[in-house]
């Protein structure tokens, strides 16, 4: 049991009130940086209250974007976005809870030589059969193209390993009750496994939903078609412009917008999100 002394709990407080200043100083100081003009930032300080130029900006950036980037407009790119986290965490979800269910339920030869296969692609992400996938997605038509962005990313060991790790601890009497009511494999799955598997799927979704939504490299290389840009890709056209003609203001105005929607997924499901990952049992 924990002691209650008033020193340690002034001293915890300190320590989490400096860990939530060092992490939130820098995305204080972007956000005043959007709302500043650009010649703010040649004065050589850097103002820390809010400018008078916010909604210029982010109405700006959203509408109609800084074209010398190369870039469209940022709502198109936040949509780009959006499409393919919320495809790619809803497919990894679909996918993954498919195989673990059969690896776990279904008895049928080499099961889990199939798991163990299943596992071992962690050791090979995207960015490790870069050249190989790229060929594949090439040769199929896919590039500048929405399954382009999502399918080769779309399966996840991870996610298959932790619904199997729930999946054994079902108890067989659930099971063999199902069956007695007559309930058949998909009845069984659909009414009773996906119902206990909800606070899982919540906090895989949030997971896989920022894996997605964070992706650069793979969207970098399979689209040449500025409509099909990724935010972050955006960012990054927007930073090196900005290295020549300084336009900070548009960059940290694109930067907090791209923030807002993994932030609202997390804040939204949040309750879900931690009961999926510290419940054991259902």
């Amino acid at each position: 049991m924990v002691e209650n002394r008033p020193f340690l709990a002034f001293l915890t407080h300190l320590v989490l009130i400096l860990g939530v200043v060092i992490v939130v100083f820098p995305v204080y100081l972007a956000f005043i940086a959007s709302t500043h003009g650009p010649g703010d930032f040649m004065r050589g300080l850097v103002p820390l209250l809010p400018g008078p130029h916010m909604i210029e900006n982010y109405s700006f950036m959203l509408n109609e974007g800084i074209s010398s980037a190369g870039a469209p407009p940022l709502s198109i790119m936040l949509l780009n976005s959006l499409v393919m986290a919320i495809l790619i965490a809803v497919g990894k979800i679909i996918i993954s809870i498919l195989s673990a269910y059969a690896i776990v339920f279904f008895k049928f030869p080499f099961r889990l030589l199939a798991f163990w296969i299943i596992f071992i692609t962690l050791m090979l992400p995207v960015e490790v059969r870069i050249i190989p996938t790229f060929k594949v997605v090439s040769d199929l038509g896919m590039l500048n193209s929405y399954p382009g962005l999502i399918i080769p990313l779309i399966a996840s060991a991870t996610a298959t390993f932790l619904f199997r790790q729930f999946f054994l601890t079902v108890p067989d009497e659930l099971m063999e009750a199902a069956r007695v009511d007559g309930a058949g494999p998909m009845k069984f799955f659909r009414d009773i496994l996906l119902p206990l598997s909800r606070t899982n799927i919540a906090a895989l979704f949030v997971i896989l939903f920022i894996y997605g939504w964070v992706q650069y490299l793979w969207p970098l290389l399979v689209t040449t078609d500025s409509r099909y840009y990724t935010v972050v890709m955006g960012i990054k056209r927007l930073a090196a412009t900005a290295d020549s003609e300084p336009q900070w203001n548009f960059v940290m105005a694109a930067v907090m917008l791209a923030m807002l929607p993994p932030v609202l997924v997390v804040i939204l499901m949040q309750r879900l999100f931690v009961k999926g990952l510290v419940e054991t049992e259902k």
